[in-house]
């Protein structure tokens, strides 16, 4: 009960100056208002950048095939590396960090639908690569092991192929043609937004199954092997077991770089993360210096009621009020004051945050109006306790200093104030 005393004193003695103490409370929401913003901003920022990152694959490591560099086993410098079925089964026995494997081949043909012409990456996939690189339908199904067996002239097209051939138009049961070679959508995707391409990207790619690509040109040796580690954090013991398997097979040196090119993403990763919390953390700093400067004001308008209250202050402590108590006092009526004005900041926060809704970002580099790779501003939980937070220790900060200098005041000299 006494706290809540406390808290009305402090609120009444705040109207005593009412204008006085509204700019103030401005200054305060109007940091509120930018500490939010900001932080929605770089939350949503940072949930964008590593949307593109992890859309390419979470595992995926892709492998090419090099040359060799090193003499190993009675072999040549300079042979040839070529991936086939049997490496793809014989890094599976061998490697047991490596979850699945898989070849690739790819080839860039024409792809039409009636007048429509476009000249293109063709994969030549297997089921499981669908998983692992993340080619998840918008409309109709993905490549399946029955395509696989029964040699089914099938496709699967990313989104801006799609949107080439067929406009806006249903594509899933239609023809399209490869090379003049009759095949039959069957599913399409969403634009994949990734931020990292090989050979094309997925967006402007056709998919069919790897037997149905072995009609069309020879693809004996694949293009590229694709694998998933058990776990992401054994992406590097997994690309070593994977290069040293290979060159087991194939009598080269598992130390021989250029005998395999290979591209994970994990080790990137930490880089990814540290850039765009660093970009987080710039946009809060900026936001809490402005809210800190909100604070500036409410430490001059509790020192001037200090030098407004002497005589009061004489008074309390004559009637025995001890020096915790005036220093509580001061305290509370700063902390009231920002807490008031950071809950009027927070309402117009939120109102903000609601009609501006989301801001362009890669939208546009991608031709794209869905939002998807835009910033949505949000008033998260994250967001309001930082704020919060921030608003509480500007609030103590800005009123020590009155404080301490009221519990200071000597009694006698405090009554016999002009």
């Amino acid at each position: 009960m006494m706290l809540i005393e406390v808290f009305k004193e402090a609120w009444i003695a705040l109207g005593r100056n009412r204008v006085r103490t509204l700019l103030t409370m401005t200054g305060i929401s109007w940091g509120i208002v930018a500490v939010t913003l900001l932080l929605s901003y770089g939350s949503g920022f940072r949930s964008v950048l590593l949307y593109t990152f992890e859309v390419f694959g979470k595992g995926a490591v892709i492998c090419w095939p090099g040359t060799t560099s090193e003499q190993a086993g009675g072999e040549r410098a300079g042979k040839p590396v070529r991936f086939d079925q049997e490496d793809a089964a014989w890094v599976k026995a061998q490697s047991p960090l490596v979850k699945r494997v898989t070849m690739e081949t790819v080839k860039f043909r024409g792809i039409s639908h009636e007048e429509r012409l476009s000249d293109t990456a063709i994969r030549g996939v297997y089921p499981e690569y669908g998983e692992m690189r993340n080619e998840v339908p918008s409309e109709g199904r993905w490549i399946s092991a029955d395509d696989i067996a029964e040699r089914r002239r099938v496709a699967f097209l990313g989104a801006r192929l799609k949107k080439k051939l067929f406009s806006g138009t249903p594509a899933v049961g239609e023809i399209v043609r490869i090379d003049g070679v009759r095949f039959t959508v069957i599913g399409t995707m969403d634009m994949k937004f990734s931020d990292s391409c090989y050979f094309n990207c997925d967006d402007e790619s056709a998919f069919i199954p790897y037997p149905a690509a072995a009609d069309i040109w020879d693809a004996r040796y694949a293009s590229v092997m694709v694998f998933e580690p058990v776990a992401p954090e054994f992406e590097a013991l997994a690309m070593q077991q994977f290069r040293t398997a290979v060159a087991n097979r194939q009598h080269f040196s598992a130390s021989d770089k250029r005998a395999i090119t290979m591209f994970g993403r994990q080790e990137f990763k930490p880089v990814y993360e540290g850039i765009t919390l660093g970009i987080e953390g710039l946009l809060f700093l900026i936001g809490s210096m402005t809210l800190a400067i909100g604070g500036v004001g409410v430490m001059n308008i509790m020192l001037v009621s200090v030098d407004e209250r002497v005589r009061e202050i004489g008074l309390r402590r004559a009637l025995g009020a001890r020096k915790a108590h005036i220093r509580w006092q001061f305290l509370l009526e700063a902390l009231v004051l920002t807490l008031a004005a950071g809950a009027v900041g927070m309402l117009f926060s939120a109102a903000l945050t609601s009609a501006i809704g989301t801001l362009p970002f890669l939208g546009p580099a991608y031709e794209d109006d869905s939002g998807k790779v835009d910033i949505h501003l949000t008033l998260s939980v994250t967001t309001m306790v930082l704020s919060s937070l921030i608003l509480v220790i500007v609030g103590v900060i800005s009123g020590w200093m009155p404080a301490m200098q009221a519990a200071k005041l000597d009694p006698v000299e405090a009554l016999r104030y002009e």
